[in-house]
């Protein structure tokens, strides 16, 4: 299987446990974070978010499209969608795209409080770990 993992910047360490668990079961893992056009520079991910917010001309930024593009192209390519909460306006944002495409759509982690169009996920976990425990080789 082929995954997209969407979650916040700031989520960054679940994220890289989570994708570390999927490639043990032999999986196909497209993150954000490892991203080869990633122009973040390795700061806290708390630093590098404020370094990308304070991007201005965020709209005509070239290094932005670059990562919109490479962000598309491994959302295409995937079969089965993951939002890794806490989760931003964008990993959303993603998510609505997957459901549009037809992708399996999974969601990993605590939801605060009901959210009507979290019926477009297919399978809810609490937990990385009851999520890995769920899928097989």
């Amino acid at each position: 299987m082929k995954y997209f993992i969407a979650s916040k910047w700031r989520n960054k360490e679940q994220v890289n446990e989570l994708v570390a668990r999927l490639r043990e079961k032999d999986h196909e893992v497209f993150s954000f974070i490892e991203s080869e056009v990633n122009f973040l520079d390795g700061k806290t991910p708390e630093e590098e978010m404020q370094a990308f917010e304070s991007i201005k001309d965020w709209q005509n930024d070239s290094r932005i499209k670059v990562v919109y593009k490479s962000d598309i192209d491994g959302l295409r390519e995937a079969e089965i969608f993951i939002l890794l909460l806490p989760s931003g306006s964008s990993a959303h944002i993603e998510a609505g795209i997957a459901y549009g495409w037809n992708k399996k759509m999974v969601c990993i982690g605590q939801i605060d409080k009901p959210e009507i169009h979290y019926l477009i996920f297919d399978k809810f976990f609490d937990s990385i770990d009851q999520f890995i425990s769920s899928i097989s080789n």
